[in-house]
Formats: C-alpha cells, sequence, structure tokens
C-alpha cells in the first residue's frame, strides 16, 4: 500500500501533533490513520506515553466521529489523546453597508458620528451632537441632538430612540417638521420614518412592520 497525504504527523515537545487534511472524505482519514499507525509510522509510536493533539483544519466534526479518531489512536497502546480541535468557523462577511456600528457613550455638542451602515448608540445624543449613518439609527437613551439616517439616499431607513427629543431628524433628503407639530410626548421608545415621502412617528413596538432581519454588531467607544 502506498503511503496517503492526508495526515501529516509532528513531533513537538508535548508529545505529537496529528494534522488532518480537511477537504478529503472522513472516510479516508480513518483509513489513513490506520495505515500510518498500524505500518509505516508504528516505529515512531512506541515506548512511554506519547500525548496526542488532533488538529482538523476547518473540518467539523460530531462527538460520534471524534471518538471513532480517539479510538483508532487509542488503539495503539503508548498513546494518550489529549485534545481533537476544529478552527473557528470563518464568520461570514458583512455586506458594505449593511453592519452596524456599536456605540457606548454619550455624543456631545460639537460631536459628528458617520458610519457607512446601521448606528446604535448606547446612550444619549445631547443638543449640538450629530449622527449621520447610510442606514439606521438607533439611540437606546435620549436624542436631543441632529440624526440624519439614509445620508446617501436610503429612504427605508428609520430613526429610534428612547427618548425622542432632537433638535432635527432626516431621513434621504426629507427633514423632520417642526417637532412639536409631530412628537408625541409619549415616553415609550418610538422611531421615525418615512411614509410617501412624509417623515411619521410610532412606537417601536410597530417597528416590526418595516423591519425584520438581524442586525451585524460591532463595538467602539465615543
Amino acid at each position: 500500500m502506498t503511503e496517503r497525504q492526508h495526515i501529516t504527523i509532528k513531533g513537538v515537545k508535548e508529545g505529537l501533533v496529528f494534522l488532518l487534511d480537511d477537504a478529503c472524505e472522513f472516510s479516508a482519514l480513518l483509513e489513513e490513520l490506520h495505515y500510518k499507525l498500524e505500518k509505516s509510522h508504528q516505529q515512531l509510536l512506541t515506548g512511554p506515553i506519547v500525548h496526542v493533539q488532533v488538529k482538523l483544519g476547518s473540518r467539523q466534526l460530531s462527538e460520534d466521529e471524534h471518538e471513532q479518531i480517539r479510538a483508532i489512536i487509542r488503539a495503539q497502546g503508548n498513546l494518550l489523546v489529549q485534545s481533537i480541535e476544529s478552527d473557528a468557523p470563518a464568520l461570514p462577511e458583512e455586506e458594505p453597508g449593511n453592519n452596524i456600528k456599536l456605540l457606548t457613550g454619550i455624543v456631545r455638542s460639537g460631536q459628528t458620528i458617520e458610519h457607512d451602515g446601521n448606528l446604535l448608540l448606547m446612550g444619549d445624543l445631547n443638543p449640538g451632537g450629530s449622527l449621520l449613518c447610510t442606514g439606521d439609527i438607533y439611540v437606546l437613551g435620549a436624542l436631543r441632538g441632529l440624526a440624519h439616517a439614509g445620508i446617501e439616499g436610503r429612504t427605508d431607513v428609520v430613526i429610534a430612540a428612547s427618548l425622542l427629543r432632537p433638535t432635527q431628524l432626516r431621513i434621504a433628503d426629507i427633514i423632520s417638521r417642526p417637532p412639536d407639530e409631530w412628537m408625541t410626548g409619549d415616553a415609550s421608545m418610538e422611531f421615525a420614518y418615512l411614509n410617501d415621502g412624509v417623515m411619521k412617528i410610532d412606537k417601536m413596538t410597530q417597528l416590526n412592520r418595516l423591519r425584520k432581519e438581524p442586525l451585524l454588531f460591532k463595538a467602539y467607544s465615543v
């Protein structure tokens, strides 16, 4: 039988590392593991107890498949499996303009925060401060400054806050009317949105009528 190349065995200070190909069939890995331990590498695997680390690369295995690997290695009396590890699965890349930046703190007078995507502020937007983004704006606190969502022209975005008391709201190129004409005075969390080119306000419990997709978070400090 010719020696296969799906498994590499390396000696390290702590014992042995088995590097398993993450692209081949699992059955091929098991077959080669049997072969290398019983035939080609038998002389290296004798003597005192040797600790073994198994590296699976990006391959994700079930507990039953882990046990199949352990059983083959345990069959060599001097080998002790210390760990079987897979690399963390890669996270999906965020689409430009669809990620959400998480801010913590207070945006004070004279500060302007701008972001390509959605924006979540865990804190207050003070008068004289500005939040500008291409997507939605969410403020878990008091929004008392200027908030401009959809700065590149999107009209399907919203501006929401625990306390909505802005100096001005803008969505795309639509500017809010004077606050006393449209704010409800309700203490519950509210959001502003466009309906036929007119800015409207509603309770956050109604947001699911407009927005159902999950949000992706990145954390920052103001």
